[in-house]
């Protein structure tokens, strides 16, 4: 799917597919389909991985390359080990700092992290089986912003009223943050049993005492 052919559904599911008379511009509903997008990745990012060459004796990697990240997930080194061996971070800005005993030495790491989905005139990386919950979320960001604008006015854009429009795109966005909030919790889970904590965890049952 491309942009054109969410725009097309985001039209169809807001009853806005009459080209004489759109409520919304092109550029409008754009913009609500980049909001939705924009939140999707902050809960289900595109995952990537690089190869990053370290410094030695510098605890430190500068990952301001990574554009687009939303978060760091994991760090491996030393590389292409079995087990593999991920390391305690620290990430302030663009700067990671590595936790761990091992110094490096100026060979690779692997940094994992997620990044913006893009949505654009010929591509997505959106999954398949999300499509439909990228246009719920641009549905109800175009609905509320135009009952927004539209309150207190005359009533130009048929039977519906703005406030009509406000329920009904309250609606759809609180069923779009609910599934968003259900797919980050689920990819939590499954980051955390393939990637050791960022931090040692704290032992709920042992006193250490003051």
């Amino acid at each position: 799917m491309n942009l054109t052919e969410m725009r097309a559904m985001v039209r169809r599911d807001l009853h806005d597919e009459d080209a004489a008379s759109y409520r919304w511009t092109d550029d409008e509903l754009d913009r609500h389909i980049a909001h939705a997008v924009k939140d999707f990745s902050e809960h289900l990012p595109l995952e990537q991985k690089v190869t990053m060459a370290t410094t030695s004796g510098s605890r430190e990697l500068d990952i301001s390359s990574l554009s687009d990240r939303v978060m760091v997930v994991a760090v491996e080194y030393p590389v292409d080990n079995f087990p593999k061996r991920y390391q305690r971070f620290s990430l302030w800005g663009d700067m990671l700092t590595l936790l761990g005993e091992e110094v490096p030495d100026g060979s690779n790491a692997y940094i994992y992290y997620g990044k913006l989905h893009t949505l654009d005139a010929t591509s997505s990386t959106i999954p398949t089986q999300h499509e439909d919950l990228i246009a719920t979320g641009a549905c109800g960001y175009a609905a509320v912003e135009w009952a927004a604008y539209a309150i207190n006015r005359a009533n130009i854009g048929g039977d519906i009223t703005p406030r009509e429009f406000l329920t009904w795109g309250n609606e759809k966005l609180r069923y779009f943050r609910q599934e968003l909030k259900r797919l980050g919790r689920r990819n939590r889970v499954r980051v955390r049993s393939l990637y050791k904590p960022y931090y040692p965890s704290v032992s709920k049952s042992t006193d250490y005492g003051p």
